[in-house]
C-alpha cells in the first residue's frame, strides 16, 4: 500500500490494524496497570472510529469490517468467531450480563441487533435491520422481523 493510500485510510478512520494491534495487547495484558492503559487506548481508537468493542470481548481472529468500526457496538461479553464479515451500525447487545456468541464465518448485514443470551452458528447470515433474539442454527439466514401491532389507540 502506498503512503498516500495509508494517509487517506486513517484519516477516514478505515484502518483497523492499530485498534486491533491494541485489542490483543488489552487481551495479553498481565498487569492490570498495563490492562487499563490498553483499555484507555482501545476506547479512544474506537471512538475516534465511531464504535465500540467492550474490553472483555472474545473475538477469534481479525473480523472484516468493510465499512470500518463506524457504528458497531460489540458488548464487552460477546464472542465473536474467526472470519465473520460485519457491516456498518450494528449492535451485539447484552441483556442480564449476557451477550451472543457468534459462530465462525457469519456475515451480519448493516443495522442488524443480536441481543440476549443467544447462539448464532457457523456460517449462518443476519440480513440487514434484523432483530435477532433467538438461537439461530448453523447455515441458516435470517432476515428482518414481520412487523406487528403492538398496541391500538
Amino acid at each position: 500500500m502506498s503512503i498516500r493510500g495509508w494517509m487517506t485510510d486513517c484519516s477516514k478512520g478505515d484502518n483497523l490494524r492499530g485498534f486491533w494491534r491494541l485489542y490483543r495487547l488489552h487481551s495479553g495484558a498481565k498487569s492490570r496497570l498495563f490492562r487499563d492503559l490498553f483499555t484507555f487506548l482501545m476506547n479512544r481508537s474506537a471512538h475516534r472510529h465511531g464504535g465500540y468493542v467492550g474490553p472483555g470481548a472474545v473475538i477469534q481472529g481479525e473480523p472484516t469490517l468493510p465499512h470500518g468500526l463506524h457504528g458497531v457496538f460489540i458488548s464487552r461479553y460477546a464472542v465473536i468467531g474467526a472470519n465473520c464479515r460485519i457491516y456498518q451500525n450494528v449492535t451485539i447487545g447484552e441483556v442480564n450480563r449476557k451477550a451472543p456468541v457468534v459462530g465462525n464465518g457469519c456475515w451480519i448485514g448493516a443495522g442488524a441487533v443480536l441481543v440476549g443470551d443467544i447462539r448464532i452458528g457457523a456460517n449462518a447470515r443476519i440480513g440487514a435491520g434484523a432483530v435477532v433474539s433467538r438461537d439461530v442454527p448453523a447455515g441458516a439466514t435470517v432476515v428482518a422481523q414481520p412487523p406487528r401491532i403492538l398496541e391500538r389507540t
